[in-house]
């Protein structure tokens, strides 16, 4: 479809519809994101009752390590859900992805622990976490596809941006709830069953998620494709085959994304607490104001690269990172409170460079048709190596190398891989796009 069909189409449904679009994506993908988030900000209560052990630091590597392992089987879900929104309408597939999401998020607070079931209470656990990834794998790519192909072209980059603040939302609302029942509940209370609280309220979460989704129309472009039998019927062999260069460079894309999301606003309360010894609460509340300006810079990033382009955007903040990833760590820990706090919160602006940008710019690199299954592969491969692993892999730097700034060194090569891939991408354009798909700033759509 067009670009002047889409904006026409897209006029006359009226800005009623487009504000429909935006909440449905936002609260949907908040929902799930919430429920996938609880699990990283509770690691260290997870630890002591599914993990056991003499060593603290052994029951939290097993635990991230359970964070990690339910990262691998997103590629696969990344296939399944690409293949679903592609063949079957986007609205379909996030419809679907938040029940299952939602659903297996509840059952984690109704496991038995390790005290009560022995080693049965970690398989367990594991086992909801990989279909916790098997749905996440079809969120933030169908959100971002489905709210680029009803934005107006020159607003893709702001209105997309609405995935990463959704999902930084959500991590809020799961740290604002960690943070409420940790000052008021005492140790041994929230190590019972305080920490049960927030899976609970997955389900009626999710029932909302759901009813507002199926409320909607599936995108214009969409539309047009099913009107034109142009849907196609083998979405990942038309992906792998006629995609390849745009499937390597979303994937590069995606590395400071992968590492700088999990290790920044999820793995950070945590690093703040063991390593740097602030408190729970003083953690959660750090991470609380870094994520709050996340989600109020994330949407001037989306902004800007409908202006300068979206390739400047990404290699200039993995350029920065590289740069200052290191420097920021060491001033983290030589600093009070109020220090962290600012240092954290530039950290979380900083990467709103790449995150406000990351979905318009990956939606752009693949044609309609293929545009879920190639941004659902590229986006879930890319976090299922660096994304999920990145808590395991800053716990066991530390560990291993006994320096506490050891995660920095990681978060920084992520970002010279997000800088090259966009210099790679400049000097080797993606042959297979067609040319009325790049739009007036060089990107590829």
């Amino acid at each position: 479809m067009t670009s002047s069909n889409q904006g026409a189409d897209l006029g006359h449904s009226g800005s009623r519809t487009i504000r429909r679009v935006v909440t449905a994506s936002f609260i949907g993908n908040c929902v799930e994101w919430f429920d996938y988030a609880a699990y990283g900000y509770l690691a260290t209560i997870i630890a002591r009752n599914f993990f056991p052990t003499s060593s603290p630091t052994a029951a939290l590597l097993a635990t991230f390590g359970v964070f990690a392992l339910s990262f691998i089987v997103r590629p696969l879900g990344g296939i399944f859900w690409g293949q679903f929104g592609d063949r079957f309408g986007r609205r379909a597939a996030l419809s679907l992805s938040v029940l299952i999401m939602s659903a297996a998020t509840f059952v984690i607070a109704l496991l038995p622990t390790h005290d009560q079931v022995g080693l049965f209470a970690p398989a367990l656990l594991l086992l909801v976490r990989v279909v916790q990834g098997f749905s996440a794998a079809g969120e933030y790519a169908g959100a971002s596809a489905f709210l680029f192909e009803y934005a107006p072209r020159h607003r893709r980059g702001l209105y997309t941006s609405v995935v990463p603040a959704s999902t930084a939302t959500g991590l809020l609302l799961g740290s604002l709830i960690v943070a409420l029942l940790t000052s008021l509940l005492p140790p041994e209370s929230m190590d019972s069953w305080g920490w049960r609280v927030p899976f609970l309220l997955a389900a009626p979460l999710g029932v909302i998620g759901r009813y507002i989704r199926v409320k909607l129309e599936d995108t214009p472009e969409f539309r047009a494709l099913a009107d034109q039998e142009s849907v196609t019927s083998t979405p990942l062999r038309e992906t792998f085959t006629s995609n390849k260069r745009a499937i390597f460079i979303a994937f590069s894309a995606t590395c400071l994304n992968a590492v700088g999301f999990y290790m920044l606003l999820s793995y950070m309360p945590t690093y703040l607490s063991t390593e740097l010894q602030l408190g729970e609460t003083a953690s959660f509340i750090v991470t609380t104001i870094a994520l709050l300006g996340y989600i109020g810079s994330v949407f001037v990033m989306g902004w800007l690269s409908d202006v300068v382009g979206r390739p400047v955007m990404l290699a200039t903040c993995g350029a920065l990172f590289a740069l200052l990833a290191v420097p920021m760590f060491l001033l983290l820990g030589a600093s009070g409170l109020i220090g962290i706090t600012l240092i954290q919160l530039a950290l979380g602006v900083l990467l709103t460079m790449n995150d406000g940008t990351l979905p318009s710019y990956l939606a752009e690199l693949f044609p309609t048709h293929v545009r879920y299954s190639g941004f659902a592969f590229s986006f879930n491969t890319a976090n299922a190596l660096f994304g999920g692993t990145a808590p395991f892999v800053a716990t066991a730097l530390i560990h291993l190398s006994g320096n506490k700034i050891a995660p920095a060194w990681y978060l920084a090569s992520a970002g010279i891989a997000a800088a090259a891939a966009m210099l790679a991408a400049r000097r080797a354009p993606v042959a297979e796009a067609l040319p009325q798909d790049t739009n007036e700033k060089g990107c590829v759509r």
